[in-house]
């Protein structure tokens, strides 16, 4: 209540602020940046409240400037305190009901005996299970299946294939961003496994077959595709999309269940595409993120040194220093997140 009557104070001190004149607003403005600077070196800094917070928050995606005056902390603790904004939030939607009645001891026990024994699956079990009266559903048999030791002449046999194939292999993966407003955003992309090349993406609010179905005619729109293409179980990837896939001329190949090293590339880009970009700003809406990566995707094809490729995906030119003075330059890239370093003459 106190916080909330300080922040209403605060406004009606900025409605008189209009009526004041040039000078004497200058001089106040002065006077508050003073104090503030003051404020700003004080050890240990007072604590700011939920609705401080929530002010700056708002701030920064209704003014464009608000890094300029922003003194109290730094901008990346804005992001912070909205990143923490869209995990409240979402948890509190995806709060648990009563759910279902706990699984009885028993039947936990004995689902593992009769994998131990006879070395069933969940099917079998699942169906054994129904005929001594218990009444329990397959995913609930899976969920208490012992894990089996892995098997690493199949996993061994995936990566021969992703080697040997390389050259001829695509992969297509999604990517979930939220916005400003706790909004969520689908990003589609298609990378090549060869180069590391990023060829397509898209951004949507509402993703469905059709639309991805669209999104690999504009990725495939002349003669040359791959041979294969990588894709997961999600849902979205229904029988209708390996359809269109086929139609291309093209091979589906989905990876296993719970199993996202099997697409290695297309997650490993999704990491760094967050590590690089993503973690650093607030997405105001889907132009805002179709800018963004844009502007990310040309850096990453042309520019970029990939650490397995020593190059771009797109090949980039070795730039010998041209003369002893020539100096480095640096190229801001995604509003400077990054930078391209180039050899300059001195003037």
């Amino acid at each position: 209540m106190q916080a909330l009557l300080r922040f209403a104070t605060l406004l009606l001190r900025c409605v008189l602020a209009f009526f004041r004149g040039r000078g004497e607003q200058a001089i106040v403005e002065l006077a508050l940046r003073q104090q503030l600077a003051t404020y700003a070196q004080a050890r240990p800094r007072p604590k700011l409240t939920s609705l401080d917070r929530a002010f700056w928050v708002a701030l920064h995606r209704l003014w464009p400037r608000w890094k300029e005056v922003l003194i109290i902390v730094k901008p990346e603790t804005v992001v912070r305190w909205h990143r923490k904004g869209f995990r409240l939030y979402w948890r509190a939607l995806s709060q648990r009901g009563p759910g279902r009645p706990c699984i009885p001891q028993e039947a936990r026990e004995l689902i593992r005996r009769l994998a131990f024994e006879n070395g069933w699956g969940a099917r079998k079990i699942h169906g054994e299970l129904s005929k001594l009266g218990f009444t329990i559903s397959l995913a609930t048999v899976s969920r208490y299946l012992p894990k089996r030791p892995p098997d690493l002449g199949r996993r061994q046999r995936w990566i021969t294939f992703l080697r040997n194939h390389q050259d001829a292999i695509a992969a297509m993966d999604f990517c979930i961003v939220p916005t400003v407003s706790f909004q969520l955003l689908y990003v589609w992309f298609l990378i090549d496994h060869r180069r590391r090349r990023l060829t397509h993406f898209n951004v949507t609010t509402n993703p469905s077959a059709r639309w991805v179905i669209q999104q690999l005619r504009e990725a495939f729109p002349g003669a040359s595709t791959p041979r294969y293409l990588l894709l997961d179980r999600d849902s979205i990837f229904s029988a209708e999309v390996l359809a269109a896939i086929r139609g291309f001329g093209i091979d589906p190949v989905r990876t296993a269940y719970r199993s996202p090293w099997q697409n290695a590339i297309a997650e490993r880009w999704v990491g760094t595409c967050r590590r690089e970009l993503l973690d650093h700003v607030i997405v105001f809406g889907e132009r805002h993120l179709r800018r963004l990566l844009a502007d990310y995707v040309a850096y990453y094809n042309a520019e970029r040194v990939h650490t397995r490729l020593g190059d771009s995906p797109e090949g980039r030119p070795i730039e010998t220093r041209p003369s002893p003075t020539a100096r480095l330059v640096a190229l801001p890239r995604i509003g400077g997140l990054h930078h391209r370093y180039v050899w300059a003459e001195a003037a």
